[in-house]
C-alpha cells in the first residue's frame, strides 16, 4: 500500500496515509464486532436461562446493541460535582484505548498484521495490563465509597493474576524460541509430526492454555472473576457513577478486550491462523477465517462460564492467583526450560 502512494504523495506520506487505512481496517470492524458479540452475548446467557433474549429491535434483535448505543449517545453525561473532573472522564478512554492498541501485533493471516515486530508478546503484556488503569483511576476519581473499593479490587486483582500470566508466557517463548506472534503460530504447525496445529497437543503446554484461558477471564474481569462491578456488594463498581457515553466507552472497552483475549488464546495456543489439522486442503481457506471461527469459539466459552459459574469470593481469587497460579506457573518454566536442554541442546554439549 505505501508504494501505491509513494509515487503522488513521496515516502513519508505515504507511509502516514497507509498507516492510518491500516488501524482503520482492524479498528472498525473491531467495533463493529463488539457490537455483535454484545448481542450474541445476551443471545447465549438467555438461551442457557431458557430466555429469548434481545428479539424486538431489528431482526431477531439485531440492532439492539446499536439502538443502546444511540440511547446512551443521546443521554447527558453527569459528572459528580466532588469528583475529580479530568481523571473522571479520562479513565474510561484509557480503558477503551488500550483495548485498541493491542491488537496492532495480532497476526490474522500470514503477513497480514499491522505492526509485525520482534517483541510482539512484550507488547501485549506491557498494553493489556495498561487496561487496569482505567478502572484504577475511574474508582479514585468518583470519589465515592463503592467505586473507590473497586479500585482496590482491581490493584490487588491485577497483581495476583499478572505475574502468573507472565510465567505462562514464557513457556510459550521458550518452546517457540520468539517473541514474535507470527513466529510462535508458525511455530505450532504439525506439532510433533502428528498433523495438528497448536500446542494444545503438546502435553507440556496444554495445561498452560488451560490457565492462561482461566487468567483471560480475571484479565477481563469476566465472571467468576467479576470482582470489581460486583453488583450485589459494589452497586457497579467502578462504574458506579458513569453514565452516558463514558459508561459506553467502559463498556466498548470491556468487551474489545474480551474479543483480544479470544485472539490471544488462539493465537498463543490454538494455532492462530492455521487449519486444526495440517492437512493441505485446508490451506485453501484464509488463515483469518480460522483465526476468527478459534475467536468465535473461546467468545462462546466466556459467554458460557459467565452464564454457570458463580463469583468467586475476594479470598478465593486471591489464593487462586498466589497459591495455585503463581507456583504452578513458576514450576512449570523450570519443567519446559529443563525438557528443552535435554531435548534440543543435549546432556553434556
Amino acid at each position: 500500500m505505501i508504494s501505491w502512494f509513494e509515487s503522488s504523495l513521496g515516502y513519508d506520506w505515504a507511509f502516514f496515509l497507509a498507516t492510518i487505512i491500516d488501524i482503520l481496517a482492524i479498528a472498525l470492524p473491531v467495533m463493529l464486532a463488539v457490537a455483535m458479540i454484545i448481542y450474541a452475548d445476551r443471545k447465549i446467557w438467555a438461551a442457557m436461562a431458557l430466555r429469548r433474549g434481545p428479539n424486538v429491535v431489528g431482526p431477531f434483535g439485531l440492532l439492539q446493541s446499536f439502538a443502546d448505543g444511540l440511547k446512551v449517545f443521546l443521554q447527558e453525561t453527569i459528572v459528580p460535582a466532588a469528583a475529580n473532573r479530568a481523571l473522571f472522564l479520562l479513565a474510561p478512554i484509557i480503558t477503551f484505548t488500550v483495548a485498541l492498541i493491542v491488537w496492532a501485533v495480532i497476526p490474522f493471516q500470514p503477513g497480514v498484521v499491522l505492526a509485525d515486530i520482534n517483541v510482539g508478546l512484550l507488547y501485549v503484556l506491557a498494553a493489556s495490563s495498561l487496561g487496569v488503569y482505567g478502572i484504577i483511576l475511574a474508582g479514585w476519581a468518583s470519589n465515592s465509597k463503592y467505586p473507590f473499593y473497586s479500585a482496590l479490587r482491581a490493584a490487588a486483582q491485577m497483581v495476583s493474576y499478572e505475574v502468573a500470566i507472565g510465567f505462562i508466557l514464557i513457556s510459550v517463548v521458550l518452546w517457540s524460541g520468539t517473541f514474535n506472534l507470527s513466529g510462535i503460530v508458525t511455530a505450532q504447525q504439525n506439532m510433533f509430526g502428528l498433523h495438528i496445529n497448536g500446542y494444545i497437543v503438546n502435553p507440556l503446554l496444554f495445561p498452560m492454555a488451560v490457565m492462561f484461558f482461566i487468567s483471560s477471564l480475571a484479565e477481563t474481569q469476566r465472571a467468576p472473576f467479576d470482582l470489581t462491578e460486583a453488583e450485589s456488594e459494589l452497586v457497579a463498581g467502578y462504574q458506579t457513577e458513569y453514565s452516558s457515553m463514558a459508561f459506553a466507552l467502559f463498556w466498548l472497552g470491556e468487551y474489545a478486550n474480551v474479543i483480544l483475549m479470544c485472539a490471544l488464546n488462539a493465537t498463543l495456543f490454538w494455532g492462530g491462523w492455521l487449519p486444526p489439522v495440517d492437512w493441505a486442503p485446508l490451506y485453501y481457506v484464509p488463515g483469518i477465517i480460522w483465526l476468527f471461527a478459534k475467536i468465535l469459539f473461546f467468545f462462546f466459552l466466556f459467554s458460557w462460564v459467565k452464564a454457570t459459574v458463580p463469583r468467586y469470593r475476594y479470598d478465593q481469587l486471591m489464593r487462586l492467583g498466589w497459591k495455585i497460579f503463581l507456583p504452578v506457573s513458576l514450576f512449570w518454566v523450570f519443567l519446559v526450560s529443563g525438557v528443552l536442554m535435554l531435548t534440543r541442546v543435549g546432556v553434556g554439549s
